[in-house]
């Protein structure tokens, strides 16, 4: 089982794509997952629902969304040498943050307390250009290489850091792709006190890869002797602030010159009087990038309109001579393979019989390129669509473009997220190639425990390659409707129950209560003075007039109302329905 939790892109142009850190741990943005189970058939599904949900209780994300039909896949022949009952989940939209990592630290046996782990700054982590989480579980059953029995858990965190140069905009010369210094304070704001006490060991490798070590002897004029002696780290290019306790040179590299290089350092004697803080000064300006992928791996959107479009994946040849490895030849009409897995979403409906290749600019038929192809369509709300192919292409070739066309679904507006206009995403597909390894062989100077990392290097796995996720706009309803048709509704009704029970709460003879009242509070120096005006005048006191006349009037009028009130309700609910 593999689980990722990714925030940003990999950039293969610029960070390399064909050594074993970019190869292994470069990963898609969001989650991904998969599993291989070892239980029945029919019992997959069940056992991949159990999994989804235990792992997002457990990280505190969505990966729970994972369990439905239409989120997850079952590949064919894509991750090998992975076999039996796989299963394969994206996320490309999971937010990653420290609620995330948290979960994830606390696997470790002293969390991020001591040892390596302590550098693991959250800010400094967060705002790196790249920053991918994953945790890989493995049953050793065997117990192969010295192993015991059991669950072999593997914890990786690859970052791509700012340095405090760029920060600042301090470059050299104002290059942009000039190698800044650094120093493990400088870039994660910590320094490390030690080892965990639970560790074994715990070592901290800085490697030189091979183009980096050959533009450093042409500038220094230095022989191959001197790669790994004693001193190399300072009469250099550079200079490390840390004396390393070994030094590898890779082996096994008879198709190049130039062999990486790799120092150890050990945190072991260090403690908080004496930090391990480790630092590498250039001492001249250096320009370098890493190693690309044999073909540059791209995908991109055609078309407009909300009604169709068509998916591209454009593959684009680096320096492939020095990347092959001395097999592939194109004099000898030999070909190099590449596989291609892509999800796609049962809202976007793909056409697979669309699929055209353009090679080097010119088309070629599908079964000229194609080896072996397996196409799983999407079915609405029950499976996403899923393709495998298998591509045979010469060694001299510049560029290749695959298109499928495909046509945008209709979804209920209970399926829409809250964030429907931003669009929907297609998970990035998987371009791999099983002709062109990643392996890195440093022996072990007669150690007897070889480090992990080491062991790590030398599988030999093949070079793998995500491309970017896709946002597909789709048509959406109007969202706002629903909230007009509420407000309007309810100020009918806060109309009608306000008037209604106005009315029924009014008192009628309230009126003539209140004047009665008031008549009784005159004093009585004012009724004197009446009945002494009224037999001055020889007439008899006139008394108030009875209100029955104008309560009567006051009564039809609100019965007129309350039946005028009730023909509006009805009308207006018939109107409705």
């Amino acid at each position: 089982m593999e689980l990722s939790f990714t925030q940003g892109r990999w950039n293969y142009e610029k960070w390399g794509g064909f050594d074993p850190i970019s190869s292994n741990n470069a990963k898609p943005p969001g989650v991904e997952l998969w599993a291989v189970f070892d239980v029945p058939q029919d019992q997959v599904d069940a056992s991949w629902r159990n999994l989804t949900h235990t792992l997002s209780g457990l990280f505190c994300a969505s990966i729970n969304f994972l369990e439905s039909s239409t989120m997850y896949s079952a590949p064919q022949w894509s991750f090998r040498p992975a076999t039996g009952n796989i299963r394969y989940g994206m996320l490309p939209r999971e937010a990653v943050c420290t609620e995330n990592l948290t979960p994830w630290l606390k696997l470790l046996p002293c969390r991020d307390k001591a040892g390596i782990s302590a550098l693991m700054d959250r800010p400094s982590i967060y705002r790196s250009f790249y920053h991918s989480q994953r945790l890989h579980l493995i049953s050793n059953k065997s117990g192969p290489e010295g192993m015991n029995p059991g669950i072999v858990l593997e914890q990786v965190l690859t970052v791509v850091l700012q340095p405090n140069s760029q920060r600042t905009g301090m470059t050299f010369s104002g290059e942009k792709n000039v190698q800044p210094s650094w120093s493990l304070s400088s870039i994660f704001g910590r320094k490390v006190s030690g080892k965990c006490v639970l560790a074994k060991s715990s070592n901290v490798y800085l490697q030189l890869e091979r183009a980096l070590v050959a533009k450093l002897k042409k500038n220094k004029n230095k022989g191959a002797d001197n790669i790994a002696s004693e001193g190399f780290w300072s009469e250099t290019g550079f200079e490390l602030s840390v004396r390393p306790d070994r030094v590898f040179e890779e082996e096994n590299n008879s198709h190049r010159k130039d062999s990486s290089v790799l120092f150890e350092f050990s945190v072991d004697k260090y403690s908080d009087s004496q930090p391990f803080d480790l630092g590498l000064t250039w001492k001249f300006p250096v320009i370098w990038s890493c190693k690309p992928a044999p073909l540059h791996a791209s995908r991109f959107l055609m078309g407009s309109g909300n009604e169709r479009g068509a998916i591209a994946i454009l593959l684009k040849s680096a320096d492939l001579h020095d990347a092959s490895l001395g097999t592939c030849s194109s004099s000898d009409g030999y070909k190099f393979r590449v596989d291609v897995f892509q999800v796609v979403p049962w809202y976007v409906k793909v056409y697979y019989h669309t699929l055209q290749l353009y090679v080097n600019g010119q088309p070629k038929a599908v079964g000229d390129v194609i080896e072996k192809i397996h196409v799983s369509p999407s079915k609405d709300k029950i499976s996403p669509g899923v393709m495998e192919m298998v591509l045979q292409f010469p060694c001299d070739v510049k560029s290749a473009v695959l298109t499928l066309e495909f046509d945008k679904g209709f979804l209920h507006i209970d399926e829409y997220p809250p964030d429907a206009n931003q669009g929907f995403d297609i998970p990035s597909a998987a371009i791999s190639f099983p002709n062109f390894y990643t392996s890195l062989f440093f022996p072990g100077n007669g150690s007897v425990d070889k480090s992990p990392v080491l062991m790590k290097f030398q599988e030999k796995n093949p070079v793998l390659s995500y491309t970017e996720v896709l946002l597909v706009p789709l048509t959406t309803p109007d969202f706002s409707m629903p909230y007009n048709v509420i407000t309007i509704t309810c100020t009918v009704f806060a109309l009608y129950f306000g008037s209604l029970l106005n009315v029924l709460r009014r008192r009628v003879n309230e009126e003539e209560r209140l004047l009665k009242s008031k008549a009784g509070k005159t004093t009585r120096l004012s009724r004197l003075l009446s009945k002494l005006s009224a037999k001055l005048r020889r007439k008899p006191q006139e008394t108030p007039e009875t209100p029955s006349n104008s309560s009567s009037f006051i009564s039809s009028k609100l019965l007129l109302k309350i039946f005028l009130v009730a023909v509006l309700a009805v009308a207006w609910q018939y109107y409705f329905e």
